[in-house]
């Protein structure tokens, strides 16, 4: 081989190599702190999910389930990297505030009012409002999660259109907690609550509760991924955030998130909506 030849190959083979070595070098700052809702940790997802991405990109997830309240609330001082949250006015703040960035829509699923199978409020056919109205008007016992999460923000804006101030009501209890706590009390209890479907479906057999109410429109729950902006909080893991975003709405995960549930409850726990837009 001549000379020139054969240092060309060299340093093309040396390119090559530094090209998969760079690829396959493990991120500099390996943790990535989650901040999300207990939807998603109840139901399973996470589960599925997780160690894929770890797998994947060689990051470590410290995941921290709490309400969306209380997640955004992280993403609003800088301790968290990326949240995964379904809170819309308050996500939507988040970022117009600047602490949070390139909010993405993930998926969706909905809430469902759950009771008695025996619906002694006699909430069947009624509206999501109405419905509020009559456990008001009967002193049916209502157990909310109280803890300022997604769920939480839905079922106040629920009670404010049925002009009713729950607060302090006999009957009306706050659990502090979260979905998955909230529904074993209100099993408990034989009382009312309005859930996430998929965490319902996960826990379904363990709670003796029925759907009572489903299929409102005012019921759709909403998911987004939004990094917190590394411009405002410099320690967090820009690269790590993103890397975590950008999976949640990939193709192959979009798919994974639709088909998860389907072989233990007979239907999907949420639905994929990245790839619609």
């Amino acid at each position: 081989m001549p000379h020139r030849k054969l240092i060309s190959w060299v340093q093309g083979l040396s390119l090559a190599l530094a090209t998969v070595l760079a690829q396959a070098a493990p991120p500099v700052e390996k943790t990535v702190i989650l901040a999300t809702t207990t939807s998603t940790q109840d139901s399973g997802l996470l589960d599925e999910l997780i160690p894929v991405f770890q797998k994947q990109t060689g990051y470590v997830v410290k995941t921290i389930a709490v309400g969306s309240g209380q997640a955004i609330a992280m993403g609003k001082r800088g301790e968290a990297d990326v949240l995964l949250v379904h809170s819309p006015e308050a996500e939507a703040a988040l970022v117009a505030d600047g602490a949070g960035v390139n909010r993405r829509i993930v998926m969706h699923n909905d809430y469902i009012l759950l009771g008695p199978p025996a619906d002694p409020a006699g909430l069947a056919k009624l509206s999501a409002v109405a419905c509020f109205q009559r456990l008001a008007g009967t002193g049916s016992l209502f157990v909310s999660r109280g803890d300022n999460s997604g769920t939480h923000a839905q079922e106040l804006k629920l009670w404010k259109a049925a002009a009713i101030a729950p607060e302090g009501k006999a009957w009306y209890q706050q659990t502090g907690q979260g979905m998955g706590q909230t529904l074993a009390v209100a099993a408990e209890k034989k009382g009312h609550v309005l859930a996430d479907r998929g965490t319902y479906l996960a826990l379904r057999k363990k709670l003796g509760l029925a759907i009572l109410h489903e299929g409102d429109p005012a019921l759709r729950n909403v998911y987004h991924v939004i990094e917190v902006n590394s411009s405002r909080f410099p320690k967090a893991n820009t690269a790590g955030g993103r890397a975590f975003a950008d999976f949640m709405v990939s193709k192959a995960v979009q798919t994974r998130i639709k088909e998860f549930g389907i072989a233990t409850y007979g239907s999907p726990l949420f639905f994929p909506d990245a790839e619609a837009r």
